[in-house]
């Protein structure tokens, strides 16, 4: 028979995708077959020809379930699925019918089963499948995954377990993510306190790490929908920098911290040129990811020929420095197939941050 989790969140960004990562790499250690679906796909990539959720596109790519693909993203929401359910044009059990036949599918051939929730509770509702409905038509119980805090978790669980409640789901475990460190203890005391009296297991997977939160150079690329040039080997390093090249060529290389990736506007040859020549020394390619040349202004022949040659992973966009320093600011980092240093520290990190067999003697 196959055992079962329902991996819930309190709202996006919560860390559902690095847990569904590491109960992967856990499970796979314990079981022979270990599969996973995402039963309501909110942002989709073609993949393998289908149209997809873009992280169980990600597991499948990681993990090898390329054969079962088509199982993994059952039902994927854009605007016009909405439009057509909405007006009738998408039958009213579609979504029912296809999660239901592409969970049996899996449960048949898997030992253990991990469902992905999307976002927070009530996301699914739109087509009649919240997150807490999908988890009632699964009969799997619920890990809930969370932020730090202690008030705020508070609200938003319960805001979140109305939902569950009301569906008649069991949420057994609650799943603290991206603490800092010098509050863990005290959060962790005093929402055991809270929630015991729930006969809900309190529990904390990673800390909060700079390293999975920065963007890769690939997703940088994917952000700003320009292409990577350069050396493509280095598409999955990860950016713990942004720094806007302002000041002096000098300033700026002296400013360069620990894999920074630079902006800098076309009209500054000289720090184009001193960045791109430094890009071979190891030191300095240590602290020197990439560049973003910005604007709308051509480089100088000259300056283009030295950027091309050296081989240093850039962006070229037309857009303003400020614009794009403001874009990725902004941007929340997703977990991509490419990232493979980024998954390499989330398997590792979970084999001493995750109690897999706590959890699995709860299912």
């Amino acid at each position: 028979m196959c055992k079962k989790i329902f991996i819930a969140a309190t709202g996006q960004h919560c860390g559902k995708t690095t847990l569904s990562l590491s109960l992967m790499h856990l499970a796979r250690k314990k079981y022979k077959r270990v599969g996973f679906v995402k039963p309501i796909g909110p942002k989709c990539i073609s993949y393998l020809g289908m149209n997809m959720d873009i992280d169980a596109a990600m597991i499948a790519s990681v993990y090898n379930l390329q054969s079962d693909a088509h199982l993994m993203s059952p039902l994927t929401l854009t605007p016009e699925t909405t439009r057509e359910f909405i007006d009738g044009i998408i039958p009213a059990d579609y979504p029912h019918k296809v999660i239901t036949n592409a969970v049996r599918e899996l449960e048949a051939k898997n030992d253990f089963l991990i469902i992905e929730g999307a976002g927070h509770g009530g996301v699914g509702s739109v087509v009649g499948m919240s997150n807490a409905d999908v988890a009632k038509l699964t009969n799997a119980p619920v890990l809930m995954v969370t932020g730090g805090g202690i008030g705020s978790v508070i609200d938003s669980v319960n805001l979140n377990l109305a939902l569950y409640r009301a569906a008649g789901i069991d949420v057994r475990f609650l799943m603290l993510n991206k603490l800092v460190t010098e509050k863990k203890e005290n959060s962790l005391y005093y929402l055991h306190k809270y929630f015991d009296d729930n006969d809900i297991t309190v529990a904390t997977s990673y800390d909060f790490s700079p390293v999975l939160a920065n963007p890769t150079l690939h997703h940088v690329s994917e952000v700003l929908d320009l292409p990577l040039i350069g050396d493509q080997h280095d598409r999955s390093r990860i950016c713990h920098t942004i720094q806007l090249g302002s000041a002096s060529s000098q300033r700026v290389i002296d400013l360069l911290g620990e894999s920074t990736l630079l902006i800098v506007t076309t009209s500054r040859d000289e720090l184009i040129v001193t960045a791109s020549s430094l890009h071979h020394i190891p030191d300095f390619k240590r602290r020197l990811a990439g560049m973003i040349v910005c604007g709308k202004a051509p480089m100088s022949r000259i300056t283009q020929q030295i950027l091309e040659d050296s081989n240093i992973p850039h962006i070229r966009t037309s857009d303003a420095s400020s614009e794009v320093f403001y874009r990725l600011r902004e941007h929340v980092s997703k977990i991509g197939p490419e990232d493979k240093e980024k998954i390499d520290l989330i398997n590792s990190n979970a084999e001493r941050c995750i109690d897999f067999d706590a959890i699995d003697a709860m299912l």
